[in-house]
Formats: structure tokens, sequence, C-alpha cells
């Protein structure tokens, strides 16, 4: 049977010393927000590998987000304000059943337990199919919990692209399962506003963990050379105000996909269809400048990296303001330490390495010397 929910400790008996003095009044009760005494249920949070700790600032915000363990926490409040959370994968309600293996959820009682959790789960997320994301989903007990959760939640079981991703996995600190489901029926890294796509494109996790990282400030004016579709500039947007943003891109392509993202997003943001290199802006006309460089695979070639890094380090900190910063994307890391101990124009710091479709890319963050 799945584990309960810690109990809530009773107030404490009031002493004399504490009981209000023979003032005819009543002493006023705390201000409760109502959400607290409802019932909390477990949640999980899924980050991309670098990224867990701009998820813990993000998640430290949340009000009435309590027992924070890292990713894990409970949490009684509306779970739509969990699907706004910009630098996570995914949320997942969790469970725990005290079952030595998958089979033990078969039995009448687990069974019925499992199918009104996920139940609640699919009442919140309006999901219209399933799967079962685990080692050995393809073994005959999880075909029968498959069988038996189809006809239970009454949604077809798609083993490839189900939207209420059920996630089996031995308990961490105990003898029991835990079963994880996925509150949202996509990924919250799969943004509304995306509506165009380009091959190579940026995560959005990763584009609204650069953004917290470099710093986030109301007056900055935010350049973004090799926009692409956009990204790096929408989700910046998302955060709040700031005094200009410009994004340029040498395929026409590519601006037009941005155009659409924006559009969607309904922000205004400028992108032109300009090389980065020679856009003849003046100097210092931004304080902030955000790059996700050729990574050499997918867009770009190592051999046209070697030449476009340095070049494109040099114009950047003619565009920069003498406070300016520049955060860097990059795949290329050998190559692009290389390019910064032969330059002295920049002083840069690592801020994190992030894994994302098979790669480990790093950001950096360089300040004007």
């Amino acid at each position: 049977m799945p584990r309960p929910a810690r109990p809530a400790r009773p107030p404490a008996a009031r002493s004399g010393a504490d009981r209000p003095h023979g003032t005819g009044r009543k002493a006023s009760r705390p201000k409760v927000d109502h959400r607290t005494r409802q019932k909390a249920h477990e949640y999980e949070l899924d980050a991309l590998s670098g990224l867990e700790r701009v998820a813990e600032t993000e998640l430290a915000a949340v009000p009435l987000a309590r027992d924070i363990r890292g990713p894990r926490f409970w949490y009684p409040g509306d779970p739509e304000r969990l699907t706004r959370m910009k630098s996570v994968v995914a949320v997942y309600r969790i469970q725990t059943w005290d079952v030595p293996r998958p089979r033990g959820l078969l039995g009448n009682q687990q069974l019925g337990e499992l199918t009104e959790y996920l139940r609640s789960v699919v009442e919140v997320g309006g999901h219209t199919s399933f799967r079962l994301g685990a080692a050995g989903k393809e073994s005959s007990v999880m075909q029968r919990l498959a069988e038996e959760l189809q006809q239970g939640l009454n949604l077809p079981h798609d083993p490839e692209t189900g939207e209420l991703l059920i996630r089996l996995r031995p308990e961490l600190d105990g003898p029991g399962w835990d079963v994880l489901a996925r509150i949202t029926p996509k990924p919250l890294s799969a943004r509304p506003w995306r509506v165009c796509n380009l091959h190579g494109g940026l995560n959005a996790t990763i584009a609204y963990a650069v953004h917290k990282l470099a710093g986030q400030r109301d007056v900055d004016r935010i350049f973004n050379p090799m926009s692409g579709s956009g990204t790096l500039l929408i989700e910046r947007a998302l955060m709040g105000p700031s005094d200009a943003m410009v994004g340029v891109d040498a395929s026409q392509a590519a601006v037009d996909c941005a155009r659409a993202n924006i559009h969607a997003a309904k922000k205004d943001i400028e992108v032109a269809c300009l090389d980065a290199l020679h856009t003849g802006l003046p100097a210092r006309s931004f304080d902030l400048v955000v790059a996700d460089l050729p990574w050499g695979d997918a867009v770009g070639s190592h051999v046209d990296n070697e030449v476009l890094y340095p070049a494109f380090l040099t114009e950047m900190h003619r565009l920069t303001s003498k406070q300016g910063r520049l955060a860097v994307i990059t795949h290329e890391i050998r190559m692009f330490e290389r390019v910064l101990q032969d330059q002295q124009k920049w002083h840069a710091q690592e801020l994190l390495q992030v894994a994302s479709g098979g790669h480990h890319p790093k950001v950096y963050l360089l300040h004007r010397r």
C-alpha cells in the first residue's frame, strides 16, 4: 500500500507565560494560508544534469513547497504552479508502495490504489494516453500492468508517445518501489511558444539557466548573435523587462522561424538577417551578449570555428559596454578555452556544464578586462 503523507504536528500547548495579559481582548490568531491545510503531495523535479542548482533555486521560490530534499519535496498547493517552472524538464507526482518488486503492484489493493493515484494526476494534466518508463518494461509483469491500467484509467497504452509518463524505480532509501507520474502531457521544456523548430536548436531550460546565471537586469540592452529560432531571446523576454533586445542570424530561414516563435510568445523582439560579425552596429551598443555558438556538428564545422571563435570575441568586445558581459554556450570546449588563453580582452569564468541531447556543452560568463 502507498506510504501515507507525514502527519501534521499538533500545536504546542500555550504556557502561562504565553497567555495574553488581562487586556479584555482575545489574542489575534496569526493569518494562515488556507492551502497549508490542504493535503500535501510529494513531487520530484527532473532537470538536465548540470542544471540541478538552478532548479533548486527556482523551487525555493515556490510558496508552500516544503521538506525540500534536492529535487524531491512536498507541496499542498495547486499543481498548476509547478507547471510554470522554467529550469526543469518535468515535474512528477511521486508515491511509494511497500512492495518488494513491481509484481506486487498487481495485487488487488495495490492496483486499486495505484489506479486511483494515477487518475488524480490525469484529472490535473488532462492526459489522453499513457506509457511506462522502467527497466524491463517489455517484461510480462509490465505488460500485464499496462493492460490493467489501460482498463482502470480508461486510457490507451501508447508505449512510445503516451502522454502520462509513468516511471517505476526502487525506493531510494527503503525496500519499496516509487511510482512517478509526470503531471503534464508534454515535458515542460517543450515550450508552448515554440511553433517553429530548427535542427540543433537550444533546449529552453538551458536558455533560462544562462540568463539567471548571467544576471537579470531591467536596464540591460541585450544582443543575441546567431539567434537561430529565438530561444535565448524569448526566454529572457518572458523573465521580465529589459531596455532593448536584438537578435541577428545570417540565415533568413532562421530569422523567419524566430519571428514565428516571437509572435507565438507575444513579445516585442527585433530580429534581422545579418552576419553577427558585420552588423554595422555602433560600439558599446549592448550590456549583455548571449550566444549559443556553433558546436561544429549539427551547425557549423570545426574548421570554420577555428576562424569564427577568435573573430567573435573581438567583435563582441567592440559591441559591449564598459561593464558589459558575454555569456557563451559551446560544445567546442577545448577550442574555446584555447582561444580564451590567447586573448587579452576578456576575463572568463565557467558557470556550468550540462548534459543535453548526447552533448555536454559548457556555459561561460565573460567580463571585459
